[in-house]
């Protein structure tokens, strides 16, 4: 992070092919996204304000296909163990209640790492966390614990 005296923040990172790509924090809360240019990575060609829904948005877009991926590559090193995406239909018996009422853990041994609700990641759900119709709940586990967690979901 660098300190921009009397604006704000500047956080970046250069790419493989040598662009900067950052966000500037203004003291006011504004967020820009900047690109630097392809062949001078001192010059910005590229910057476009960010509204806060905007900024989630994007982070959110960068950040699920991550998580999942992260996911998928840490159970390649665990045999025995899987990641599955539940849809959580809208006719849940699920939707609407908490995590905790699932108890998913303690009935087939499958832990919800994460849940994806219209696009943003929230990690690490606690037993009061809500669900709601069309979230997606990232699950590990063994296969049948998995098929299990699904039936659980899907009919309670």
């Amino acid at each position: 992070m660098t300190p921009l005296p009397g604006l704000g923040t500047q956080q970046e990172f250069t790419t493989e092919s040598g662009r900067r790509i950052g966000v500037i924090t203004y003291r006011d809360g504004r967020m820009e996204l900047i690109v630097s240019d392809a062949r001078d990575p001192d010059k910005i060609c590229a910057a476009t304000d960010l509204t806060g829904e905007e900024t989630s948005t994007l982070a959110n877009l960068l950040g699920a296909p991550q998580l999942v991926r992260q996911l998928s590559e840490q159970q390649r090193e665990v045999t025995g163990v899987t990641t599955w995406q539940l849809p959580l239909a809208p006719d849940s018996p699920f939707d609407g209640r908490p995590l905790g009422e699932t108890e998913m853990r303690t009935r087939t041994s499958v832990s919800i790492v994460a849940v994806i609700r219209d696009g943003s990641v929230l990690p690490s759900p606690r037993p009061d966390f809500v669900f709601a119709g069309g979230d997606l709940v990232v699950v590990v586990g063994t296969a049948e614990g998995l098929r299990a967690a699904g039936e659980i979901m899907e009919h309670g």
